[in-house]
């Protein structure tokens, strides 16, 4: 590579001169970067604009779940009774009175009055897993019934036998009892086993017998509601925990402590539906906001945006009010699995409407009345018509796709003809350099001549 030089000889400024002439061979290469850089202004817009159209989607999913028209609103005429919906298809509305007979509980077992600090403990001792049950109906469980062969709890030989080793040796079993030692009056105390899990399934026995020691237990007992108290239809349910989930499809039941007399009702959750429905609006105008941004012209500076003038974005706009102004008419399937086609006509009976700035409007309190109405209507119309939103904003998402795709393939041709003109300027910038250095070395050759010369004449004069 020739290096830059000024002109040494001609008293000509050349690497400026260089730097000019190679502005002017790089114009048509910054005509192809301008070119990139619009290119990729117009991407961006198209990306984001297609955001929009995503989220649009995402609303209209939203509104045709069975999830979001089965949405339940819960009430419970107790603060120690709390209800709350789960979700999902299986709400359904309605109510319960119950009493809450008994909460659940896990199994504590003591073994009284021992010495903390005593060695003479058993080495090896067992428990039994199984389950409570109220052998004489007097409300309490007394008899245990065990669920398999007993488990043999060894302390190890290089440990001692005393109350520590043994809650040691317990909760390293892997069961689901804890054990822990409490002193109660210095040496004095108790070894406690508890249960780590409610329910009268999940009680358990401690046999300590070969060393002299009963444990007294507090059985373990699972959660009881008395359903339709006082009455023909009274039955009984029960829980391992405190909640109940199968009582009220769509609704868990939790119970803190004992209470008669307890309602809990469940009704249709018409907000969370009207939400549903202003989200969708909501992405619509997002949507609309951005395509008006996107295809602005400034009439005072005289310059468009990204897309301006660009059609298929511009219709974008025209196809999402057309959903509205249109009014809605949809197919309806028929109990005997036929179809009809229903002209349910403006949307504005049910709140959605347009104003005079091409926005969609949403009367809430409109829409909420006539989903109390009848739901199953609105479930309905509000399903249909968030089908053909979402039908529109999956056709418009392709257009926007391919025209994204579109300029990606013209920024990587525009980029490789960049590169190619980077090599193409190298090597100009390198042939100017050697023209003007073979120049100035011609010119110092020709002074140099001069020079002789005029010596070779004076010495004849």
């Amino acid at each position: 590579m020739v290096s830059s030089i000024d002109g040494l000889v001609s008293g000509l400024s050349t690497s400026s001169m260089i730097s000019q002439l190679m502005q002017v061979e790089a114009a048509p290469q910054d005509k192809l970067k301008a070119k990139a850089q619009t290119a990729q202004s117009a991407q961006n817009a198209y990306q984001s604009v297609n955001t929009k159209l995503k989220a649009i989607k995402t609303a209209a999913d939203a509104m045709q779940s069975l999830t979001t028209w089965r949405s339940l609103k819960t009430e419970s005429t107790s603060a120690s009774v709390t209800a709350a919906s789960t979700g999902g298809m299986t709400g359904m509305t309605g109510s319960i009175t119950f009493d809450v007979d008994q909460v659940a509980r896990a199994q504590v077992s003591v073994v009284k009055n021992i010495d903390t600090t005593a060695t003479t403990y058993p080495r090896s001792f067992t428990i039994t897993t199984g389950s409570w049950s109220d052998s004489d109906a007097d409300g309490t469980n007394d008899s245990f019934t065990a669920a398999g062969a007993a488990t043999t709890i060894t302390i190890p030989d290089d440990q001692e036998p005393t109350a520590a080793n043994i809650a040691a040796a317990v909760n390293a079993a892997g069961l689901n009892v804890r054990a822990t030692v409490v002193n109660t009056n210095g040496t004095d105390g108790v070894l406690q086993f508890a249960g780590t899990k409610t329910g009268a399934g999940n009680g358990f026995q401690v046999d300590l017998s070969a060393g002299g020691l009963t444990a007294e237990d507090t059985p373990s007992q699972s959660a009881l509601l008395r359903v339709n108290p006082g009455t023909t239809a009274e039955y009984t349910v029960t829980s391992d925990t405190n909640t109940f989930s199968g009582l009220m499809p769509g609704v868990a039941i939790t119970a803190t402590k004992k209470e008669a007399g307890v309602t809990v009702t469940a009704t249709s959750d018409a907000a969370a539906v009207t939400a549903k429905m202003q989200a969708m609006v909501d992405a619509m105008n997002a949507a609309l906001t951005e395509v008006k941004t996107q295809t602005a012209y400034n009439l005072g500076t005289k310059k468009g945006s990204a897309l301006t003038g660009d059609s298929a974005v511009r219709e974008m706009s025209q196809a999402i009010l057309g959903t509205v102004s249109r009014g809605l008419t949809y197919d309806r399937t028929l109990p005997d699995q036929t179809t009809e086609t229903v002209d349910f006509g403006s949307l504005s009976q049910f709140g959605v409407g347009l104003n005079r700035d091409g926005q969609l409007t949403f009367d809430a309190a409109k829409f909420t009345a006539e989903y109390n109405k009848d739901p199953q209507k609105m479930q309905q119309v509000g399903s249909a018509f968030a089908g053909q939103v979402e039908a529109l904003a999956d056709k418009q998402t392709t257009v926007i796709t391919n025209a994204v795709t579109g300029r990606k393939n013209e920024i990587a041709s525009l980029n490789d003809q960049i590169s190619s003109w980077d090599v193409r300027l190298v090597n100009k910038r390198e042939a100017l350099q050697k023209q003007y250095s073979g120049l100035e070395v011609a010119l110092g050759k020709l002074q140099n001549q001069s020079t002789w010369l005029s010596g070779q004449l004076a010495g004849l004069m």
